[in-house]
């Protein structure tokens, strides 16, 4: 992973205008020397949530929500750090130039393409809806269904039949063929020929995280039009089919408030769910769901998944497929029975929304799904039949990585089947110490359990920002920096209450700009991937200070073990290590919780 340089992220931070930034998502209203807005952060309807003309915070009275612009994409839009920095750089023109400098500013190299990508959706817009070709698709498009606002909510367009037509227009709005063809427009063949890459096909604009296109996905109404049924845009420096997920730009904000999604085929199908009120579904591009479709809606923090997809063989099994990758992490899966032949889109306009919606009250655990369809393998009236069918799926739960998940899927396994918890082994599972859990982004290097306590309660403080002042205080009051072991640990929570002592903003890009070295930044950015729950931010900052407490004494209870297996120990020395080890038993430690009127005279006057 590169990282930025120190220079460049200053300039980025001297050139952010936040009201710019946050104009898109809030209402701001002007007043005085102040910019107001309904705090995005909690229910409010008298606006608390203040932004100073020119300051570089923004702060909310009502639920002390405060930050940067870094922090209100990633405590709002839900980016990682390093989409947010990007982002920020490219609104702002500035050049992150990078530590390893060979790969050149992404920020840069990316906006020719979207710009090509956008006047391309326009183009595709138009011709659907002002051509004599565009319209032949409308009207196929009216029998499926379709309203011409949906049609305009979602940009839906036509990609003409004559092969160059957009090629011609991009060369006149400017746009380079090599940019086009970079962006997935334009394809060259080996002549050295240019040609549009859509072709007599309905058109979806895929976006990204902000709302900018990234590439396309268009469907043939035809069924003399070359091709499958569907076609997307080729990998590009934007559009990767294998991290992509359609419709997350229209659910993102919806999922991560209610950790919740559902997971459908087609991009009909999830633009039609989105229209009618279901903001929190998303279809996989092109490819079979897998493990970076995944990964997206887990940084969301998600914990349950409706399966939707098509009502035959193939959709069934998808779903087992995709089930399985959830619920080998322990995310919860329902499956929705669908009518034989049926899909969302089709359901959707015979019983409307609340046809959909008892679906979703009706929903099948995905262990029940699991059996009914694994079984049709098997002659259960058979005992061995029964007994590899057993098998089959004892082994898969076993499989799973979340252990709570495979006790309690094996006893339902057991109950469903009729079968003696005893004889698949419920009894025999041993469930690990789950004290302290491996961190996957920091999994490059070898496991280490100091690094992984430490990082949690590092990523407690930068997280919470200046938005939880009790956070900081009640650190304070339990560590220094003596008590990590860790370098890079140690240095992050003394760049933290170096900026909490001079009653400097502590946001993430003042701290990421005091990373001097390259694995410094590259460890602070991994740090951040991992999502954190503010609402819980009281509890996990006490855990966190806990479980170093606990190792610190352990280890403190360990160095006096030691040295009285010291044979050259006189017994006066002896006697003094017995007794402090005693009293050392005797005490652990406990976290200190900080003084209401300590953490009130110190948030009186909150720092912008």
């Amino acid at each position: 992973m590169d990282v930025f340089k120190k220079e460049s992220l200053e300039l980025l931070r001297s050139r952010i205008d936040l009201v710019e930034v946050l104009s898109p998502h809030l209402a701001l209203k002007n007043s005085g020397s102040v910019f107001k807005a309904l705090c995005p952060f909690h229910e409010e309807k008298t606006p608390s949530f203040i932004i100073k003309r020119g300051d570089s915070h923004y702060h909310c009275f009502g639920c002390g929500a405060h930050g940067d612009a870094i922090a209100f994409l990633m405590g709002y839009l839900k980016m990682n750090f390093l989409e947010a920095v990007e982002h920020l750089a490219e609104r702002f023109q500035v050049a992150l130039e990078r530590e390893s400098s060979h790969k050149g500013d992404l920020s840069i190299q990316k906006a020719p393409l979207k710009e090509a990508l956008e006047k391309a959706a326009s183009f595709f817009h138009f011709c659907l809806l002002h051509t004599k070709e565009g319209h032949e698709a409308l009207s196929y498009l009216y029998k499926r269904g379709i309203s011409l606002d949906f049609i305009r909510s979602f940009r839906l367009g036509w990609a003409p039949s004559q092969g160059n037509l957009l090629l011609r227009f991009l060369k006149k709005e400017r746009v380079s063929e090599e940019s086009a063809q970079r962006a997935g427009l334009i394809r060259v063949s080996e002549r050295g020929f240019a040609r549009d890459f859509f072709s007599e096909r309905i058109t979806f604009p895929i976006l990204d995280k902000l709302g900018a296109v990234i590439g396309f996905s268009a469907r043939k109404i035809k069924e003399s039009t070359f091709g499958g049924k569907y076609i997307n845009t080729p990998d590009t420096l934007l559009f990767k089919k294998s991290h992509v997920l359609f419709g997350l730009y229209h659910s993102r904000k919806r999922i991560a408030k209610e950790q919740r999604a559902i997971v459908v085929e087609g991009q009909i199908d999830a633009l039609r769910l989105i229209h009618e009120g279901f903001d929190f579904v998303v279809a996989a591009q092109g490819t079979a769901f897998g493990e970076g479709h995944l990964g997206e809606l887990l940084s969301l923090g998600v914990r349950h998944v409706y399966l939707a997809l098509d009502a035959d063989r193939a959709g069934e099994a998808a779903m087992v497929k995709i089930g399985n990758l959830f619920q080998k992490l322990g995310i919860e899966v329902s499956i929705l029975d669908l009518p034989k032949g049926s899909d969302p889109d089709t359901l959707l306009q015979e019983a409307g929304p609340e046809g959909f919606l008892k679906l979703l009250e009706k929903r099948e655990s995905y262990l029940s799904f699991l059996i009914k369809t694994t079984s049709r393998e098997f002659d259960l009236d058979s005992p061995s039949g029964k007994s590899h069918l057993v098998r089959r799926l004892s082994e898969q739960i076993r499989s799973w990585d979340e252990p709570v998940m495979v006790h309690e899927s094996l006893r339902l396994l057991s109950q469903l089947l009729h079968i003696p918890e005893r004889m698949i082994g419920v009894d025999e599972l041993v469930v690990p110490n789950l004290y302290v859990k491996r961190e996957e982004n920091l999994s490059s290097q070898p496991f280490n359990a100091d690094k992984v306590m430490e990082s949690d309660l590092v990523r407690w403080l930068l997280l919470s920002g200046t938005n939880h002042p009790q956070i900081a205080l009640r650190a304070r009051r339990n560590l220094k920096k003596e008590d990590f072991r860790d370098p890079i640990c140690k240095k992050l929570f003394d760049l933290y209450f170096a900026l909490f002592d001079e009653e400097k903003p502590r946001d993430l890009l003042a701290i990421t700009i005091q990373m001097k070295e390259e694995e410094e930044g590259r460890f602070l950015s991994e740090l951040l991937e991992k999502r954190v729950s503010l609402e819980r931010v009281d509890a996990g900052v006490t855990e966190a200070i806990q479980k170093l407490l606990i190792r610190n004494w352990m280890e403190e209870r360990e160095e006096l073990k030691a040295k009285l297996q010291d044979p050259t120990l006189s017994e006066e020395k002896a006697l003094f290590f017995v007794k402090k080890f005693d009293e050392l038993k005797k005490s652990p430690p406990q976290v200190l919780i900080e003084s209401k009127d300590l953490v009130t005279k110190t948030t009186s006057k909150p720092n912008f």
